[in-house]
């Protein structure tokens, strides 16, 4: 007997629909296959010619699998596929177009952010890649990326023309799910983002920063793609008749998912959480404000009370758990992480007293208690775990960027549990400006720290011999360190001695940061002897307001680059240069149109993605099941729960 799935399936116009889910990946070959330009040295400039051919055939062959899935299933020549989903689907409680590509795309992400810390975790301690395939953590990034391509391709090939609501139906095509549709194209954009940072890197030299325009592509493709599993989750949940058998295990599921988006706005604060951050400390508070008040206020209006601290444990178990595999057991770089207890507090409480019902008021009100009360919590945590403590100088400043920005998060935060309440839950009229608002008040939040300036200040530095420590090899010194002018420090968000990337092993911690202590009359010293040899990196790091600048006490000679090394001199006095001059030694200089293009290019990407999702959400609102049919559905003890 066949499956239900199938035989409706049987109904629907087959080649049409596989030319549908071949074409994205048809479009995406070019990228994957003629990114990679012509071969270079390897490091320093990109992948080597044999690596930009292996990656070409892999990629290659994805595509023709992936099409040749979709086009096998559309022709009914893959019934294990809907058993594999209906089986899926009976133990979730769900949909099997949806429950299989949640488990897909769940599986994949924990491999994925698994590699990406892993992967941060390696080049902080060693430096730069000798090659494609000589990091190991590139593979788990590599796998996970693929994977929620994946499910959002059998996403679309089993939800196309099911009855569920707020699906997509380009003109004379089958209807898809608007959540695998977005998961599809997470996939497809953050995979894309592999060949485009080998150019990157041709064009500009190797940049070991998170926060470059190729990387954040591939870190946002997988933080995202959280948003589009739940709006799949919603999809499926709207599109069944009431089912009281598994509502324990769809709650479970939605805990997962608000603790996953949590997660996945967490992940450009990795820089701050290994303690090498090569942006102002400023961005820290404004990061963690703005994934608190996105991700917290949808647990909180989606899964009732306590929603919004489930999610924090969800964060706290899986992200403690990387730390302890990542810096313990392959002994890398102490990875840090927010602690976000206190976000999450205030907003079970503001839930008391404001209904959430009234999701874009609750936002806005959670928003202004993250942005004051919760970041007060996280700078008492700062000061218990984090690697850079928040200064009591950065406050006022971050009062004045991180509260708007937090209210505005919110804001977005109400917008997108309006577009997921439930049947039943009244949704907020609001005024159709304040959407625009909030994204803008959001960007003017993020584009104001990034601006930075030089200084004149300069450094007399003098080493003396000092006793190497158990399990280090090679020479170490106290620094002893003279600034001019003598204020050149004085309330600076951070003036230490960093040496990183000093690493011999693939499982050796190699970053250490040593606080230097005033002596008086802008004379510092360092209390633990620093490293000076081999492959270390060591030099002063200072960042006052938005003076962020570095002066290099020892750098090894690097010929690939080709850089001369930086001896560790007795004595020697040193101008404070801008700290990417140091921080990113790799960097070719280029003409100043080129970078601007570069990154006018990925915005344009960014922007067609954020309207993808603005446009899939509001499409799943404005479907979303008529509340006065629903709610007899639902009953009126469950209404009220599912309003507090």
């Amino acid at each position: 007997m066949q499956s239900p799935i199938r035989d409706r399936r049987a109904t629907r116009p087959g080649r049409r629909v596989g030319w549908l889910t071949i074409l994205p990946l048809a479009l995406l070959g070019p990228v994957l296959t003629t990114g990679p330009a012509a071969a270079q040295e390897a490091g320093a400039g990109g992948a080597t010619g044999e690596e930009v051919v292996i990656s070409s055939i892999a990629a290659l062959l994805f595509l023709a699998g992936a099409g040749g899935l979709a086009f096998a299933y559309r022709r009914g020549k893959l019934a294990s596929l809907d058993r594999l989903a209906a089986g899926t689907g009976r133990a979730a409680g769900l949909p099997g177009w949806a429950a299989l590509p949640l488990v897909i795309a769940g599986v994949s992400l924990i491999v994925a952010v698994f590699g990406f810390y892993w992967d941060v975790a390696t080049h902080i301690d060693h430096g730069r890649d000798d090659g494609v395939f000589g990091n190991a953590a590139h593979w788990p990034i590599l796998l996970g990326l693929t994977g929620i391509a994946i499910a959002g391709l059998v996403s679309t090939l089993l939800g196309t023309d099911r009855s569920h609501a707020g699906g997509l139906q380009p003109r004379r095509w089958p209807r898809v799910p608007v959540g695998g549709a977005l998961l599809f194209l997470c996939g497809l954009i953050a995979l894309a983002g592999f060949p485009i940072d080998d150019l990157w890197h041709r064009i500009f030299g190797q940049d070991v920063t998170l926060w470059s325009p190729p990387h954040i592509q591939m870190v946002f493709g997988a933080s995202v793609s959280t948003v589009a599993l739940w709006v799949l989750f919603v999809e499926a949940e709207r599109s069944q008749p009431r089912d009281d058998r598994s509502p324990r295990r769809r709650y479970l599921i939605e805990v997962q998912l608000a603790g996953a988006v949590l997660i996945g706005m967490s992940t450009l604060q990795g820089e701050f959480d290994f303690g090498v951050p090569q942006f102002r400390l400023l961005f820290q508070p404004l990061l963690i404000a703005v994934a608190a008040g996105i991700a917290l206020v949808v647990a909180r209006i989606r899964l009732g009370r306590g929603g919004a601290l489930l999610a924090v444990g969800f964060f706290l178990l899986v992200r403690g758990t990387i730390s302890l595999v990542v810096s313990g057991l392959f002994d890398h770089v102490t990875f840090h992480l927010p602690l976000y207890l206190g976000a999450a507090v205030v907003v079970e409480l503001i839930a008391t007293r404001l209904a959430p019902d009234r999701q874009l008021t609750f936002g806005a009100a959670c928003g202004l208690a993250i942005g004051t009360l919760g970041v007060a919590a996280e700078t008492a945590w700062s000061h218990v775990w984090m690697p850079i403590p928040w200064t009591a100088t950065l406050l006022p400043e971050a009062a004045f960027v991180v509260v708007p920005a937090a209210v505005a998060a919110g804001i977005v935060g109400g917008f997108l549990g309006r577009s997921l309440t439930r049947p039943g839950v009244p949704r907020q009229r609001v005024p159709s400006w304040l959407a625009p608002a909030a994204g803008v008040v959001l960007v003017a939040a993020i584009a104001y720290p990034l601006p930075t300036t030089d200084t004149d200040a300069r450094a007399e530095v003098r080493l003396t011999a000092a006793d190497t420590p158990p399990g280090s090899q090679g020479e170490h010194v106290h620094v002893h360190v003279t600034v001019e002018p003598a204020d050149a420090a004085v309330d600076a968000e951070w003036f230490h001695v960093i040496a990183w990337q000093g690493a011999r092993w693939w499982s050796e911690e190699a970053t250490e940061i040593h606080d230097l202590e005033p002596l008086g009359a802008g004379t510092y010293r360092t209390v633990d002897p620093v490293p000076v040899h081999g492959e270390w990196k060591t030099m002063l790091r200072l960042h006052q307001g938005r003076v962020m600048a570095a002066a290099p006490i020892f750098l090894p000679e690097d010929p690939e680059i080709p850089a001369a090394e930086v001896p560790a001199e007795p004595e020697v006095t040193r101008a404070f240069v801008p700290d990417h001059q140091i921080l990113l030694r790799e960097m070719r200089p280029t003409a100043a149109w080129v970078p601007w293009t570069g990154q006018g290019l990925m915005a344009v990407i960014a922007l067609a993605w954020l309207a993808a999702f603005v446009a899939g959400t509001r499409r799943l609102r404005l479907t979303r099941p008529d509340d006065v049919t629903a709610t007899a559905t639902v009953p009126p003890a469950e209404r009220r729960t599912a309003t507090r």
